[in-house]
C-alpha cells in the first residue's frame, strides 16, 4: 500500500465538493453542471493513472541531484531544509505557472486547467497528465541547495492541498488574508478571460510573488471563466490531448524548422501570417456566447455517473495498491480507466459511436474478470513484483 497524501485526501475532496454542492443549493446558486464535472474529475483522474507510469522516474531525478549535486548537507533535524523548501516551492511554482502562460509549449499542457468554463472545487482536480514533467525542472534547484526528496515531496503536497480550497466562487474577499495568500477571490482572477484578467495571480500559496513581479490584480468586474478558444467537448482524454494536437498542427505550418522551433517557445500571443487568420477570441458577455453544454436524458445521465464512481473507486484503489501489481497489470487498469472515460464522455454528448465502445468495454471488462476468477494461475501474474 502506497501512502500518497494527494490519494489520502482524495476522499476529502469529495466531501468537500458535496458541501460546496449543498451550500450553493442553500444560497440558490448554480456553480455545478454534471457535464463539466465529469471533464474536471476525468481529466483529475486521467493525470493521477497516467503519472502511475512515470512519476516514480520523475522523484528518482530529483534524488539523483541530491546525492551527487547538493551543495549543501544540512544536520538531522535542522529546520533550514523545510525552510527552503516552503519558499522554494512557492517560488519555482510561481515561474513555472507563469512560464506555462507566456510560453506555447507549456501552455499547451497547462491549458488543460483552465478549459473548464465553471468555477468550483471540482475544476481544482482538473490537471494536465503532463504537469509533473514541465515543472519538475522548476523544483531540481531544491535538490542541489540541500532539500532531501522527502522535504520536497511533503512541502510540494502541501502546496498542491492548499490550492484545491481556492478554486470556489461561494467565498468573497478575505481582508486582510488578501495580502498575503492565494485566495478564492484572486484565484478567479487568475482563470477569467476578462481582458484585465488575463496572466494575472500565478501565485500558488503566498500572494507576495504576484505582489514583487508586478502580475498582481484585484478582482472587480465578474469573472467570465475559460479560455479564449473554448474546448467545446466534454471528454478528459481529448481534452489533455486536444491542446497539443493543435500546438503540432500550427507547428506544421511553418515555413522553416526554425519558424517551427521559434513558435514553440513564443507566447500564446504571437500569431504570425503563416498561421492563417487569426481566429476570434472569446466575449465575456455570457449571453452572447453561452457555455458550452449538452443535455442528456436523466437515464443516460444516471448511468454516467455511475460508470463515474465506479472509476474513481479503480483509480482509487490503482493509486493506493499500484506497487502490488505487475506493470502489465498497472498499464491494463490504467487504458480501462482512460477508455472508460472516453466512453462516458461520447455517451454524454451523444457520440453515434458511444454505444459500441461502451459495449466494448464492459465486454471486455467482463471477459477479463472470468478469466481471473476461472483461471487460478493468472492471479500471481497480475500480483508479481515488478
Amino acid at each position: 500500500m502506497t501512502l500518497d497524501p494527494i490519494a489520502l485526501a482524495v476522499p476529502f475532496f469529495f466531501l468537500l465538493i458535496g458541501l460546496e454542492l449543498l451550500f450553493a443549493r442553500f444560497r440558490r446558486r448554480r456553480v455545478y453542471r454534471f457535464t463539466d464535472s465529469f471533464a474536471d474529475l476525468g481529466c483529475g483522474v486521467t493525470q493521477r493513472v497516467v503519472l502511475l507510469l512515470f512519476e516514480a522516474s520523475l522523484l528518482a531525478s530529483y534524488a539523483l541531484l541530491y546525492e551527487h549535486g547538493r551543495l549543501v548537507t544540512f544536520a538531522p533535524g535542522s529546520p533550514w531544509p523545510w525552510v527552503i523548501a516552503i519558499i522554494g516551492v512557492d517560488l519555482a511554482y510561481y515561474w513555472w505557472h507563469r512560464l506555462s502562460h507566456e510560453v506555447n509549449l507549456l501552455w499547451a499542457v497547462h491549458v488543460v486547467h483552465h478549459q473548464s468554463e465553471d468555477y468550483n472545487l471540482a475544476v481544482a482536480l482538473r490537471q494536465a497528465v503532463l504537469s509533473p514533467i514541465t515543472v519538475m525542472p522548476f523544483y531540481l534547484p531544491l535538490a542541489v541547495l540541500g532539500v532531501p526528496v522527502t522535504v520536497f515531496f511533503i512541502v510540494n503536497a502541501l502546496s498542491t492541498l492548499y490550492q484545491f480550497w481556492i478554486h470556489t466562487e461561494l467565498v468573497d474577499r478575505i481582508g486582510v488574508l488578501e495580502n498575503v495568500v492565494n485566495t478564492p477571490s484572486l484565484h478567479r482572477v487568475h482563470h477569467g478571460v476578462n481582458p484585465e484578467y488575463l496572466d494575472k495571480n500565478y501565485a500558488a500559496t503566498f500572494i507576495c510573488w504576484d505582489q514583487l513581479f508586478g502580475t498582481l490584480r484585484r478582482e472587480e468586474a465578474p469573472v467570465v471563466f475559460g479560455v479564449s478558444h473554448p474546448l467545446r467537448s466534454f471528454d478528459p482524454v481529448w481534452a489533455q490531448v486536444q491542446p497539443l494536437w493543435a500546438l503540432w498542427q500550427a507547428m506544421r505550418r511553418a515555413p522553416s524548422a526554425r519558424e517551427a522551433i521559434r513558435f514553440l517557445f513564443a507566447s500564446p500571443a504571437w500569431h504570425p501570417d503563416w498561421l492563417g487568420p487569426v481566429e476570434p477570441r472569446r466575449g465575456v458577455d455570457p449571453e452572447a456566447l453561452p457555455k458550452f453544454d449538452v443535455r442528456p436524458g436523466r437515464r443516460r445521465l444516471g448511468y454516467v455517473f455511475a460508470q463515474l464512481t465506479l472509476i474513481i473507486v479503480v483509480a482509487f484503489a490503482l493509486l493506493t495498491w499500484h506497487k502490488a501489481l505487475s506493470a502489465a497489470a498497472v498499464v491494463t487498469a490504467v487504458t480501462w480507466v482512460l477508455v472508460s472515460l472516453v466512453a462516458g464522455a461520447a455517451l454524454l454528448e451523444g457520440r453515434r459511436w458511444a454505444v459500441g465502445l461502451e459495449m466494448a468495454r464492459i465486454g471486455v471488462l467482463a471477459g477479463a474478470v472470468a478469466i481471473v476468477l476461472l483461471v487460478p494461475s493468472i492471479g500471481p501474474v497480475l500480483l508479481a513484483s515488478r
